[in-house]
């Protein structure tokens, strides 16, 4: 696929965000906080599925994994090069968690009710979780779709040719688009392709590869303060 010329208009002010056409947001551990560890239950389904399939102890089956991830760019990914591992089956296990650590945000309920512009998410994960996510938070009628790490054909983000993928099948605009994401890297192609980004920093180590690397445009430490901040500033002049 042939990548699209590059624009180079960042959104830095409040009134060029709410100019934004598309907002696409990243969903675990953006669209929830962090700190809920509601993602350690996938993480920690990832382990105990890797020591399965291999009949590895947990200390080793979780250095695999992480090996895998740094690798691959997801654990699954690595699984399917690696052992043929059928993703739909990998997903729909991993994704079996208790949804009771996170809860309703009104603040970010009304931050995206007051947010213009089409809004979408943009996962590594699968559709079934991202739809059920955001109903448990009572979200799910802000976003127009979702794409998904199927939808990609099991390429994960970073892959540059997911995103304009991704642009094409919702026919986005990367200069009319905001890009919301918790791990900096996967802003890198993003911004290459013209985006304004996002990064919500979670305190997290690995979420922060490549931050000082100048795709990321934007840092917040509480997504649904910011995006307040944004849909409540006051019109210029």
């Amino acid at each position: 696929m042939t990548q699209p010329p590059v624009n180079n208009t960042i959104r830095h002010e409040p009134e060029q965000l709410l100019a934004a056409g598309v907002w696409i947001f990243d969903l675990d551990n953006t669209l929830y906080p962090a700190s809920s560890k509601l993602f350690d239950q996938v993480d920690w389904n990832m382990t105990r599925y890797v020591g399965d399939l291999l009949g590895l102890e947990q200390i080793e089956a979780r250095a695999l994994q992480k090996q895998y991830f740094r690798e691959y760019g997801t654990t699954m990914r690595g699984l399917m090069t690696r052992h043929n591992v059928d993703p739909v089956a990998f997903l729909d296990y991993v994704h079996n968690i208790d949804l009771t650590p996170i809860s309703a945000d009104p603040v970010l309920n009304g931050a995206l009710d007051k947010l213009p512009g089409r809004k979408v998410i943009f996962t590594n994960g699968s559709t079934a979780h991202a739809e059920n996510i955001p109903r448990h938070l009572g979200i799910d009628h802000h976003f127009e779709g979702c794409f998904d790490v199927i939808d990609a054909n099991y390429i994960p983000k970073p892959d540059l040719n997911t995103y304009q993928s991704f642009c094409l099948r919702y026919e986005i605009d990367p200069a009319d688009a905001v890009m919301v994401e918790d791990m900096a890297k996967n802003l890198a192609p993003a911004a290459a392709l013209g985006m304004t980004t996002v990064w919500l920093d979670t305190g997290v180590d690995w979420s922060r590869d490549s931050a000082e690397h100048g795709h990321v445009h934007h840092r917040t430490l509480d997504l649904a303060t910011w995006l307040a901040d944004i849909v409540n500033s006051p019109a210029p002049g």
